[in-house]
């Protein structure tokens, strides 16, 4: 059995454990201090005007890409000022702050009325799509197992297959164990996260655990520290370090498309940092700004991005990471019941 399994990886048996809440508490402290150290108390208006500073104000101090994405937030000032009348209904000032916020095409971005969302969702509406559900059902047959958000069973060609659609899905180590324990007699390994539009980042890095021997640097976070567009705290490194449970030693396969964001953009970089991982398909969404939230004087809700991940090499995931293996679907091999991705990963696989 190709696995690996360490007998003491701490002092004591709850030390994974409390590294990993340390993380997740460092985390909800720099949330927790954000509005006290980055944003300024400002009063404004509960009117039309009122509130379409508030947002202008929130993003253009706070929004962690304006600059890398070279936005210039005084030129849509100028835009969308004029389209601000103090007697305009709340549908028509939504729908203009809604356009305001589309211009940073960022999908953690979004504005909240008790009766509507603004969203940009062109970051994979335009596109492909390179995923056809009811053909992950056909791989998947009808016996396939489940553990916590993840399905997974072992297909013809003695290649595991592991479908996870959302890390707001649930998967603890128990979990992660049972299905490497399940799937070690295969000699590699697909785990197939299209269509993930992420979650929670703490499910990401956990199932990445298990997919490494030893602590390996996956990135870096920044903090806004004050208004500016360029005030950024210094980098701070985040790693992955190795679970205690079982960890796979043999080829990994991930497979990735458009819709592959936010937690799931995260989970990919870090996977693509170990040396038996290879991505397959399409280039992920991106979403790599920690989201934050926020309240306009009329009670409408905002969300955006604020603080920036980045790679291992320092650079910007925002915008999404390229695979390995560029490949798109095949519309025969469809219709004739295949999926042109999971058929690559499994040639790449069965030639390792």
């Amino acid at each position: 059995m190709n696995i690996m399994k360490p007998t003491d990886t701490s002092s004591t048996p709850w030390g994974p454990t409390l590294h990993r809440a340390y993380h997740v508490l460092l985390l909800f402290l720099c949330l927790a201090l954000l509005p006290v150290s980055c944003i300024r108390e400002e009063k404004f208006d509960n009117t039309p005007r009122g509130n379409f500073e508030a947002l202008w104000t929130l993003i253009d101090e706070q929004y962690c890409f304006l600059e890398y994405k070279q936005v210039d937030w005084d030129v849509i000032y100028r835009k969308y000022s004029p389209l601000i009348s103090d007697d305009m209904s709340a549908d028509g000032l939504f729908e203009v702050l809604g356009d305001m916020l589309a211009e940073l095409k960022d999908g953690h971005v979004n504005l909240y009325s008790t009766s509507n969302m603004a969203r940009y969702w062109n970051w994979y509406l335009d596109y492909p799509r390179n995923f056809n559900e009811s053909l992950i059902e056909e791989y998947l047959g009808r016996d396939y197992r489940i553990a916590g958000g993840a399905k997974y069973r072992i297909l013809e060609d003695n290649i595991g297959y592991i479908y996870y659609g959302s890390f707001s899905s649930g998967v603890g180590n128990g979990n992660m164990n049972e299905i490497l324990s399940y799937l070690s007699v295969c000699n590699g390994l697909i785990i197939d996260v299209r269509n993930n539009g992420g979650g929670i980042l703490t499910y990401a890095h956990l199932m990445a655990e298990h997919f490494t021997n030893k602590k390996v640097l996956t990135g870096y976070i920044q903090h806004k520290t004050g208004p500016g567009h360029n005030d950024f705290s210094s980098p701070t490194p985040v790693y992955i370090e190795p679970s205690s449970g079982i960890r796979w030693q043999k080829p990994v396969v991930i497979l990735t498309n458009r819709h592959c964001y936010s937690a799931t953009n995260d989970f990919v970089n870090a996977m693509n940092c170990f040396p038996n991982v290879t991505l397959v398909g399409d280039k992920t969404g991106g979403g790599s700004g920690l989201p934050f939230s926020s309240e306009l004087p009329n009670g409408w809700g905002v969300r955006f991005s604020a603080s920036p991940h980045l790679d291992a090499d320092k650079q910007h995931i925002e915008f999404g990471i390229d695979p390995d293996v560029k490949v798109d679907m095949d519309p025969m091999e469809e219709a004739n019941g295949k999926d042109t991705i999971i058929e690559t990963a499994r040639k790449l696989l069965k030639g390792a």
